[in-house]
């Protein structure tokens, strides 16, 4: 099983990012899939999450807005556009994969860095 992301790197305040997720290893299409970001000091904390193709989106209070979650099942990949970028969203951003049963992977994450 792997979760490779990517797309992370230093941007300006007000700039854009757009993160993708690479799933292998597992049926992509039957699991729920979500990003997640830890900044230093923080507890990890949920940024979006997506269920299957045609399911609910959840996002945190501090994206709503800004960031868009969606996924390719034929690629077997989930992005996460990040718009109106701030220093607050500086963190490490994690790839969540999740079978709606005891399955949990995780990605290694990609540093997303906000200067003022």
């Amino acid at each position: 099983v792997k979760l490779v992301e990517s797309g992370g790197g230093v941007v300006h305040a007000g700039g854009s990012l757009r993160l993708s997720c690479i799933a292998s290893g597992f049926e992509f299409s039957g699991y729920a899939m979500s990003w997640y970001r830890q900044a230093p000091g923080k507890k990890r904390e949920l940024v979006a999450g997506l269920r299957r193709a045609d399911g609910d989106i959840e996002y945190g209070d501090a994206v709503k807005g800004r960031f868009t979650i969606d996924r390719d099942d034929a690629q077997n990949t989930v992005y996460l556009q990040m718009n109106l970028l701030k220093p607050d969203d500086t963190a490490v951003y994690y790839c969540h994969a999740w079978n709606y049963g005891p399955l949990i992977y995780w990605g290694q994450g990609t540093q997303v860095t906000v200067s003022e």
